[in-house]
Order: structure tokens, then sequence, then C-alpha cells
């Protein structure tokens, strides 16, 4: 019974202890975690590509890449006009996971945000440069260039790929 208990003990001890994915602030980076760093990013990278990928082969809708690495319901999107630095564009947006389950109640709204000045998600502001006022698209992201490994504090975990419906206003 007492050897039951120690290897409990030890198994617990073990699960509880966390390793530590990147330094404190201010913490000094070794070239041993850097190498890590880069290998879970290019390993996260090609399994959220893979989950895209699968998603997308299940839908009827298509979808097509775009040049920063996420996916997007339009044909030839990159080929429209794109917008420049300064022009101002106001759009609404909702959030999806990949089980289609929307994450938030209201859409997030800007109005008025010029380009060059974004503080959104990466992709929600490459997409933005090509469509038109009125155009509605479907987004598929990437967790690194939605949340990243932090998440949104809310109801985004670390590391979720996401479903952008965005509209330009």
């Amino acid at each position: 019974m007492q050897k039951i208990l120690v290897i409990s003990f030890f198994l617990i001890l073990s699960c509880a202890q966390k390793t530590q994915s990147h330094p404190p602030v201010g913490g000094f980076l070794y070239e041993t975690d850097l190498t890590t760093s880069k290998n879970r990013a290019k390993n996260l990278n090609i399994a959220e590509r893979a989950q895209i990928q699968h998603w997308i082969n299940n839908q009827q809708e298509k979808f097509y890449p775009m040049s920063l690495n996420y996916w997007v319901n339009i044909e030839n999107l990159s080929q429209h006009p794109r917008k420049a630095d300064g022009e101002v564009v106001s759009y609404e947006y909702e959030i999806y996971d990949f089980d289609f389950v929307k994450l938030y109640d209201q859409p997030k709204e800007n109005i008025n945000v010029q380009f060059g000045r974004f503080e959104d998600i990466k992709a929600v502001e490459d997409a933005l440069r090509y469509l038109k006022s009125g155009q509605v698209a479907t987004l598929l992201v990437p967790s690194v260039l939605a949340f990243g490994t932090y998440g949104d504090n809310d109801k985004i975990s670390n590391d979720m790929p996401l479903i952008i419906k965005i509209k330009v206003l």
C-alpha cells in the first residue's frame, strides 16, 4: 500500500511540474531555446495547415490561399486593387472556431481605421486591403496570424486557428 502511495505521489508531482516554454521577461534566450521555439512554431504551423486543409476539403465552398498564409473564399482576391497606407476603412467581423462555434455574441467593429496604423489581426488587415466596400469574405486564419501563443485571455485559447467572417462597411 505504501508503494502505491509513493508512486502516486511521484506521478502527481511529475504532472504538476511545468516546463518553461519561454524565458521570463528580461531573461536570456539561449541557442537551444531558440531552436526549441523554432521547431515548435514549425510543427504547429504544419499541424494547423493540415487541420485547415482537411476542413477545406470537407466544405462545399472553395477557399484560396493568400500569400500571408491564410485562406479566403474569394478567388484571386490578391489581384484586386490594393489599398495603400493612409487610406481609411470601416469594417466588422465575427470569430468562429473550426467547429463553427461563434466565439463572441457581438461582432467586432472598427470605424475609420487607417491602413498602416492597424491594431488588429494581421490577416484581417491584409484581406481588407483588397476587399471593396460592402464586400463580405470568410478567412481561415492559423493561430500565428490570429491571437498566437497566448490567445486573447478570454474565449480564444492559445494556438487556436480561427474562422473570421469579415464585412467592409
